[in-house]
């Protein structure tokens, strides 16, 4: 009896022994599926393949799309056939690619979103010349989109020592990513100062940042310096956070819970544009947060470590500087009372949400006549065109044939030789030779031009150069 129980004992311990032995060596393949993951650009830790946060300090990859992205060789193009991609975080359901395809059936809008056969598709690149946000680019390959970028690191800092570019200038509009993009500038901004020590420049009206744009980048960079004990000045040129204020007033900010500094989790899933300006503006009184409204930044100039920012209220100099503004410029504006007012619109986020209005286009340049051109595919939308000239000189011949079109069919008014003097509430005051005529509105959208942001940031030299960047899958697919 005893030796079989030793026996029994004796067997099992070598049966344990041959099963410990045998998963000794194959452990191996599980520590080579963690190493092909990547380093994460902020903390180094190590973001295993698929993931999209970083398992060491959270921040979403996403953010560093572009920033990662490499950079295009000059003419260089990737192989493949030529097909048209359209990025679903631009594409405002407007229709006119669809109208401008010459392959029935290659681009097709599904819902507020165009999308591409790529079956179909041949390249032509007539959509991406008709559609008015340039939200469609023909590519070749695999899926990957090139655009036109600012050159950042990992950081957000540019080429140029001491300048962070965040938000939707940088490439990158939607909400999360702004506000996460913000806050990781200022701690670089922090790490790069050392805080409360000896300043080599000695200077104590030199602010540690001036951070130029107060959108959800801009607000998030304020806050954080402030939380941070930065001395710092936040210049808008229009109102707080004008750039989600001039989103169409129904517009739905998708998106999930983002940390805000001094705040904590901020959740805007389903709330409209009215409710984040809101919680935005209590954030900024309940904080402090001083934001200088109505103040254009006009150069950027670095001499000696310190920036000047002259501004059309003065001079601010800074250590550091955090551009946050909007990628489309600054909008030239009418100047004329009512202007200020929630109807009126320099760009146009989201189509459909001027379905069934009655709106005003002011301009007489391509961006006004394509405006027009995506407004009258809106269901039961009233189109009426102001422009000051009396016929369409300034634009593409394709867009000239297409607001003949419209013209003649009734679709659209226009009112040519005619200048806004005055925007209210439920109408606008055009001022037509020695008369004036009132034209019953909902919105205003002006497109006179403006001046584009990438000639600014060259002028203070700022790369922009060209990434391939791949495309989300929702993007890729329409």
């Amino acid at each position: 009896m005893l030796t079989t129980t030793l026996g029994f004992f004796a067997l099992t311990a070598l049966m344990v022994w041959l099963h410990l032995r045998s998963r000794g060596t194959p452990s191996a393949p599980t520590v080579t599926a963690v190493v092909r993951g990547t380093p994460c650009p902020r903390c180094k830790a190590l973001v295993p393949k698929g993931s999209t946060f970083c398992p060491g300090c959270g921040v979403p990859q996403q953010i560093f799309e572009l920033t990662q992205a490499p950079t295009s060789a000059p003419g260089a193009a990737a192989g493949g056939v030529p097909r048209a991609m359209v990025r679903a975080d631009m594409c405002v359901g407007c229709g006119t690619c669809v109208d401008a395809c010459p392959e029935p059936g290659a681009i097709t809008l599904r819902g507020k979103l165009a999308v591409v056969d790529d079956a179909l598709c041949k390249g032509h690149g007539e959509c991406v010349r008709g559609c008015p946000v340039g939200a469609i680019s023909v590519t070749t390959g695999t899926a990957v989109n090139r655009v036109q970028v600012p050159l950042t690191n990992s950081e957000f800092e540019t080429n140029v020592p001491g300048l962070y570019i965040v938000g939707e200038l940088g490439g990158r509009g939607l909400i999360k990513n702004a506000i996460n993009e913000g806050k990781m500038a200022i701690e670089a901004v922090v790490k790069a100062l050392e805080p409360g020590a000896e300043r080599p420049d000695g200077d104590a009206d030199v602010v540690d940042v001036a951070i130029v744009g107060s959108g959800p980048a801009g607000l998030s960079a304020g806050l954080e310096a402030l939380r941070r004990g930065l001395s710092y000045v936040v210049i808008e040129q229009g109102s707080l956070s004008d750039t989600v204020r001039k989103y169409p007033r129904h517009k739905l900010l998708l998106a999930e819970p983002v940390s805000i500094p001094l705040y904590g989790d901020l959740w805007i899933a389903d709330a409209s544009k009215e409710t984040l300006l809101q919680v935005w503006e209590t954030i900024v009184a309940n904080t402090g947060l001083q934001v200088r409204t109505g103040e254009r930044v006009e150069q950027v100039i670095r001499a000696d470590g310190v920036f000047r920012l002259q501004t059309s209220a003065g001079v601010h100099r800074a250590r550091r500087v955090v551009l946050a503004m909007g990628r489309r410029g600054t909008p030239r504006r009418l100047g004329v009372p009512g202007e200020e007012l929630d109807k009126v619109f320099y760009d146009i986020v989201e189509m459909e949400a001027f379905a069934g209005r009655r709106v005003l286009v002011v301009g007489g340049g391509d961006s006004a006549i394509e405006s027009v051109l995506g407004l009258a595919n809106q269901k039961d939308t009233e189109v009426t065109l102001s422009y000051r000239g009396e016929t369409f000189s300034r634009v593409k011949d394709r867009n000239r044939a297409k607001i003949a079109t419209l013209l003649e069919s009734g679709r659209v008014r226009a009112i040519f030789g005619s200048v806004v003097r005055e925007i209210r509430h439920d109408v606008a005051v055009l001022q037509l030779g020695d008369e004036t005529t009132i034209v019953p509105n909902d919105d205003v959208v002006v497109r006179i031009g403006g001046d584009a942001p990438y000639a600014f940031l060259e002028r203070i030299g700022v790369r922009i150069v060209e990434k391939d960047v791949p495309m989300p899958p929702q993007a890729a697919t329409g």
